[in-house]
């Protein structure tokens, strides 16, 4: 793995710890299991990331319940400031538990489990149209494949050879209530997806050196839209919340964020343990 694509990942996870510590909240474990994954979009795929380019690429977080490492991502690339992140689930800040688009940076509000792919496949659709060079991105949960409007999104993608469209899936096994095998099995997902006429592509999820990679090989001028099935630990970096469902909603102790912490390291930059970073 690339050093600096490992320091923007711990960064990521440094600030999902200290800020879910600060305002006491939960959906800390679904946050780590994408932390690599932002540190590869946010780390050099999206190109430009700067909200104020007409022609930056589109990311969509469809698993809206993850947002505070999106804010981390921001926050690594100098997207947003200490202050702003400081008031992460404070009353009257835009820095919410799940993204609002009124917030630089956010293109698309997300929360309502299953509809950023549809959001992110209207977005490839808009690009085309309008004869745009930018690509999107959407990132998904496993469990939002048990919704009907994300298998529609998939056929009218596929249908349209929205070939500039990237869907990634956070394929980490479970979700709020349980594990994705007991709730709705959705293996073998590769395989599902290539038989709607994705081109389909597996990976590490915890290695974004070969996400990025995998991103640069993709054919985006021509033919299919492209998944990115990607193989993740819930709770991924802290050995007490790895494939642990209380940790879907659950918020730390101090002495728990002290260990956790410790698991993920102080060594880059980020600020001391408990602000912000």
């Amino acid at each position: 793995m690339s050093t600096d694509l490992r320091r923007v990942a711990d960064q990521i996870r440094r600030t999902v710890l200290e800020q879910s510590r600060r305002a006491n909240v939960g959906h800390i474990g679904s946050c780590l299991s994408i932390a690599d994954i932002m540190a590869a979009l946010y780390g050099g795929v999206l190109d430009p990331v700067s909200p104020d380019n007409p022609d930056r690429d589109r990311f969509v977080l469809s698993k809206g319940h993850a947002a505070l490492s999106l804010y981390a991502a921001l926050h690594a690339r100098g997207l947003m400031s200490d202050e702003d992140l400081a008031t992460f689930c404070e009353d009257g800040s835009w820095v919410g538990g799940h993204p609002e688009h009124a917030l630089p940076g956010v293109e698309f509000s997300t929360g309502s489990l299953g509809h950023g792919l549809s959001m992110a496949t209207g977005a490839a659709m808009a690009a085309r149209l309008g004869g745009s060079i930018w690509r999107v991105f959407v990132l998904l949960s496993d469990a939002e494949c048990n919704e009907g409007s994300t298998w529609e999104a998939a056929m009218f993608a596929a249908q349209h050879q929205l070939s500039r469209l990237v869907a990634i899936i956070d394929a980490n096994g479970q979700q709020a209530l349980g594990y994705t095998r007991e709730v709705l099995d959705l293996e073998p997902l590769p395989e599902r997806w290539r038989s709607f006429g994705w081109d389909v592509h597996e990976v590490d999820g915890h290695d974004p050196e070969q996400i990025a990679a995998t991103i640069a090989g993709l054919e985006l001028e021509r033919g299919r839209p492209h998944m990115l099935v990607a193989r993740t630990t819930f709770g991924k970096g802290v050995d007490f919340m790895q494939s642990q469902i209380e940790w879907h909603y659950r918020p730390m102790s101090e002495e728990q964020f002290d260990d956790a912490m410790a698991q993920v390291g102080t060594s880059a930059p980020g600020g001391e343990p408990g602000g912000a970073s």
